[in-house]
């Protein structure tokens, strides 16, 4: 049975740089009233300077970390649906970090289980996800409006990567992306959630029955709309 729900597809908890544990995470939007999430935990490139900070001081996903990462969504995945109906998507989100923010690139993958590396060309990873039967969504490719490292490669390469990208975030917390927004490319927005106090900010609404297969064929037949969600968390 088809049905209207918002849906917030980038999502971090504690397992990379969120504040709060995925149950955590699960009854802020549970108690909301969503009707779907994707949890999206960093992956940092494993062979860049940057990449190696970021794991030393565990704010990414890991091939060590990743099955129990996993575990808990999935036992968190049933919660959620027998307390709230809720569905959780898997995912993470691929961070490609240079010193240039035309060389820095982060990209989501919605409904991979398995663990994917970051390192290596990014058509090569959005290629890695589908072959899981995921989506690959093209993460803030402009200026985020916030003061934090900015990610332009996908933007500078968006004619070669638009056919490999399932959606574009046109709006990422509070801010709407007009550059996104003016382009004919299939469009998502999210919270890029950190902070319970983030859940103000741009959603996706879909129309769909509350399925994981029939909400990734909604993304990816941009049968949705961009709404923003005013209501803070306390």
């Amino acid at each position: 049975m088809k049905a209207s729900f918002l849906a917030d597809f980038h999502v971090h908890s504690n397992f990379s740089d969120g504040r709060h544990s995925i149950p955590e995470v699960i009854d802020l939007y549970g108690s909301h009233g969503f009707g779907a999430i994707a949890i999206t935990d960093h992956i940092a490139e494993e062979g860049s300077i940057i990449g190696k900070a970021s794991q030393w001081l565990n704010q990414v996903l890991t091939p060590a970390t990743f099955p129990l990462y996993r575990a808990i969504l999935q036992s968190e995945t049933i919660r959620a649906w027998e307390q709230y109906q809720m569905i959780v998507i898997p995912g993470f989100e691929l961070s490609k970090n240079s010193l240039s923010n035309h060389r820095s690139a982060h990209l989501l993958g919605l409904g991979v289980d398995d663990y994917i590396s970051a390192d290596g060309d990014v058509a090569d990873l959005c290629k890695r996800i589908r072959a899981q039967g995921g989506l690959s969504i093209a993460a803030h490719p402009v200026l985020s409006g916030k003061f934090e490292k900015q990610t332009f490669h996908l933007w500078d390469r968006k004619e070669e990567l638009k056919t490999l990208f399932d959606a574009w975030e046109v709006a990422s917390g509070s801010i709407l992306f007009e550059a996104v927004k003016n382009e004919s490319l299939p469009k998502i927005a999210s919270s890029d959630l950190h902070d319970r106090r983030q859940i103000r900010s741009y959603k996706t609404k879909l129309h769909c029955e509350k399925t994981r297969e029939a909400i990734l064929q909604s993304i990816k037949s941009q049968q949705l709309e961009v709404v923003f969600y005013d209501r803070t968390a306390a």
